[in-house]
Formats: C-alpha cells, sequence, structure tokens
C-alpha cells in the first residue's frame, strides 16, 4: 500500500488495451487506486474521456527504460498489452523486477518467455515480484484449465491431460504483427529455449511432459496446436507438485470436417512462408493496421470451448473451459481479472517468474467464473 496506483494499465490506447481499460472501467470497484499509461498523452486523455473515467494519466515509452522504471515504482501491478513482446516489452519486465512490482503481459511469444526467465527470474525472486506472462486467451484457458482437471483426479499418482479446443474469432492488428515476429524468429525461440533449459532446475523426483498433441480422429480432426501454451502448462506443472509425479500433457486444435483442417494447416503454412520474408512479413503485416480488430458486432458472435480429458489413478474426467470472444473481450476480461486477483486476492507466497496457475491458481479460476467464463466438470 506504499504505492500510488493499485494497478497501472500500460498500451491502454491500443485496441485489447483499450478493452482491458474499459473493462476495469466496469469492474475494478470504487475502491481499487488503478491508472492508464502510455506514450500519448492526448490519446490517452481521449481514452479517459471517451470511458467516462476519472483516473490518472501516465506518460511512458517502451523505448524509455527510465520512464519505466519511474513507472513500475508507482504501482503494485502493471499489465501491459505492447507487444510484440519481444521487441518492446524487455525493458518493462527489467523495471518491474528491479521494483519488486507484479508484471502481467499477453505474450504468445515463446522466445520472449523464455528470455525473461533467463534474465530476470532470479532478479525477480529477490525484489519479490511476480513475473506472469501469457494473462489472456493464450494461455489461461489452457493452464487454468489443466490445474482444475488436475484438482479433479487423485494426488500423488501419474497423471494425463489432453486438451481440445474449438472456436472462431479474427485478429487484431497487434496480434498479426506478434504472431508473424514470431514465425519469423524460429531460429532465436529455438535457441532461447536452449537457454532456458539450461537455466531452470528440473523438479526432483519427477518427470513432466507438456507437448502439441499428434494427428488425431475422435468425432472430428484433432490438429496438433504449436502454441505458447503447452510451454506454460509444462512449466506448472514442475512448480506445482499436485501435477504428480508423472504428468502429461497434449494440446490440440479441433475441427470436424478434413476440408476445414486442410484449410487450417494451409494458412497456418502461408503464415509461416510469409514470415520467413521481411517484404512478405510487411506485407502482411499492413493487412490490419495498429490499434485495428473485430467490431463489437463481430465479437459478439465469436466463442471458445476448451475440453480437457484427464485420466490417473484409475479414475477419468472430463472438465470444460469456455467463454465467448477469445481473442480481444475475453483476453481483457482475463489480463484485467488477474491484474485484479494479484492486488487483492490472496494468492500464493511465490516470486520470481510464474504462471497463472503458480501465482494465482484457484482465486483467479474463481475470479474469472464470476466473471463469466465457464470452469465445468463434465463427466
Amino acid at each position: 500500500m506504499d504505492r500510488l496506483h493499485d494497478i497501472v494499465l500500460f498500451g491502454a490506447t491500443g485496441f485489447t488495451g483499450a478493452l482491458t481499460a474499459a473493462y476495469l472501467a466496469r469492474e475494478a470497484g470504487p475502491g481499487t487506486r488503478w491508472a492508464v499509461a502510455g506514450r500519448d498523452r492526448a490519446k490517452l486523455e481521449r481514452l479517459v474521456e471517451r470511458l467516462g473515467l476519472d483516473v490518472p494519466v501516465l506518460v511512458a515509452d517502451a523505448a524509455d527504460p527510465a520512464s519505466l522504471a519511474d513507472l513500475a515504482r508507482r504501482t503494485r501491478v502493471l499489465a501491459t498489452t505492447v507487444g510484440p513482446y519481444v521487441r518492446y516489452g524487455e525493458p518493462l519486465v527489467a523495471a518491474c523486477a528491479d521494483a519488486g512490482t507484479h508484471y502481467l503481459d499477453l505474450t504468445g511469444e515463446p522466445e520472449f518467455v523464455d528470455r525473461v526467465y533467463v534474465r530476470y527470474h532470479d532478479r525477480a525472486a529477490r525484489s519479490g515480484a511476480k513475473l506472469v506472462h501469457a494473462c489472456g486467451f493464450d494461455s489461461i484457458p489452457y493452464d487454468l484449465g489443466v490445474l482444475y482437471t488436475v484438482t479433479r483426479l487423485p494426488e500423488g499418482v501419474p497423471l494425463k491431460v489432453s486438451g481440445f479446443v474449438r472456436g472462431n474469432g479474427r485478429p487484431s492488428g497487434g496480434t498479426l504483427a506478434t504472431v508473424l515476429s514470431a514465425l519469423g524468429r524460429a531460429r532465436e525461440t529455438v535457441g532461447q529455449g536452449t537457454q532456458r533449459r539450461s537455466a531452470e532446475p528440473r523438479p526432483r523426483g519427477r518427470r513432466v511432459s507438456s507437448l502439441p498433441g499428434g494427428l488425431r480422429h475422435v468425432g472430428g480432426w484433432a490438429l496438433p496446436m504449436p502454441t505458447i501454451d503447452p510451454l506454460i502448462v509444462g512449466y506448472s506443472a514442475r512448480l506445482l507438485d499436485r501435477y504428480g509425479p508423472d504428468f502429461t500433457y497434449r494440446q490440440h486444435y479441433a475441427v470436424r470436417t478434413l476440408p476445414a483442417a486442410l484449410a487450417t494447416v494451409a494458412g497456418v503454412g502461408l503464415l509461416a512462408a510469409l514470415a520467413q520474408v521481411p517484404p512478405a512479413r510487411r506485407w502482411a503485416e499492413g493487412r490490419l493496421g495498429p490499434g485495428e480488430g473485430p467490431s463489437p458486432e463481430r465479437r459478439a458472435r465469436n466463442w471458445f470451448k476448451v475440453t480437457f480429458l484427464g485420466e490417473g489413478g484409475g479414475q477419468r474426467v472430463v472438465t470444460e473451459v469456455a467463454g465467448g470472444d477469445p481473442g480481444y473481450d475475453e483476453s481483457a476480461k482475463m489480463l484485467a481479472e488477474s491484474a485484479l486477483c494479484l492486488a487483492f486476492d490472496a494468492v500464493p507466497d511465490r516470486a520470481g517468474q510464474l504462471t497463472t496457475a503458480s501465482a494465482m491458481g484457484r482465486p483467479l479460476i474463481d475470479r474469472l467464473h464470476r466473471a463469466g467464463l465457464t470452469f465445468a466438470d463434465r463427466s
């Protein structure tokens, strides 16, 4: 409580940032001391006026470490939507790790997450800062969904969980830029992952395997899903003994028909190819400008559902996490509720680079369930 603010939202004028600000305006409550931040004061003031807010406006630039250090010292929790994080995110992480300020983001970039672990985990552990990545659709439904599933299985036995996601949605300009940046940096991603594995201690007497799933036909087509989510789930499993002595997680993207499966694979392949050629990558990024995204009417039609099959100790459970528009409305909700959870709830006493499951766990599940996301046992 010695800080001026409970929560600062950095990048509040971007597409997802503005949705997060609007959510906090509705849900934060009159006792929450929060502020919006970014590099353009005029845009921030227009946002505050449009939302009818009476909150401080703070100016800071991702390219100005001194301004970020000042921002981190002002608040207990700092949530950022400024990506691609591999390009813009590291100075803010450093500022939070030094100031003992809890940090949240929406990254889906494995290279960035692994780099932060190698460079800032120990520093944050000493200062008491929680560095929590992937606090949106990447990767809360999977990370907390697996935790929810595991707690319905016996303790102290090998556990196996498979996740199957379905849904629809359309990217914003910022998300498209992030995806293309990550696909174009495969060599850097592999190299940073190798450094992370060398630096991170392995769990003693326990085994964890968390990977994209293989191609399967189970009433439809289950495709490998090579996203950041298995990396996040695997780290939660290494941190939390409740996942058992031998834990396995596999993640899939589910479609109903073979043509849909082929179209999905072709689309991912095309993006990957464009990302390898700088002029083509710039052309693709230009299809959606920064701050552009789907309309409220389109977002209202979007949805997601993740089904988990869990097995262990002779028991089998089926659980589900579901919600509305995954990329924007629900991601804004998840980021905002994560910030409120870290600011006000009784959460585990851990510091350093963490995950939503290890940093917040059940308190965040309860918050999101009250906010409209479904966490349910379908066994």
